[in-house]
């Protein structure tokens, strides 16, 4: 963890935030997967990215809620739900239920620097061919 660039070390470990519409993947609207920088577990797809118009990446759901910890985050002096990754434990952003309410009314909004992107037509490479499946039938738990 170390060997991170320093601002993913901060996001990531230190639960600080990158600045809003200066980070890598807030406006990327290519298909593929998001993973923990940290890990490399799977945690969103661009299926379910929108633009909350905040500046961040903003998922309505992850590929799997139980590779995601929330926790109550009384910083800053307001209560917020923090998002972490379950198995890198990487501090990955906050959730809020602001998101789009046909869609569940959820926001992951998520920090780029604890993501990295891997677009669609490189999951196999990648080592994640197995949830190409996902952008086939755009299912996902």
């Amino acid at each position: 963890m170390r060997n991170l660039p320093p601002e993913q070390y901060n996001v990531t470990q230190k639960a600080a935030t990158e600045p809003a519409f200066r980070n890598e993947y807030w406006d990327n609207h290519d298909a593929g997967l998001y993973v923990d920088i940290v890990s490399g577990e799977p945690l969103f797809t661009s299926l379910h990215k929108f633009d909350s118009r905040t500046g961040w990446p903003s998922f309505t759901m992850p590929i799997d809620r139980s590779n995601i910890v929330l926790n109550e985050d009384r910083s800053y002096g307001i209560i917020r739900t923090e998002v972490r990754s379950k198995h890198g434990d990487s501090h990955l952003g906050h959730l809020f239920n602001d998101g789009p309410a046909v869609d569940g009314g959820w926001r992951y909004c998520i920090n780029s620097a604890a993501l990295r992107f891997i677009p669609l037509d490189q999951l196999e490479s990648a080592g994640y061919g197995q949830f190409r499946v996902l952008f086939a039938t755009g299912a996902e738990s």
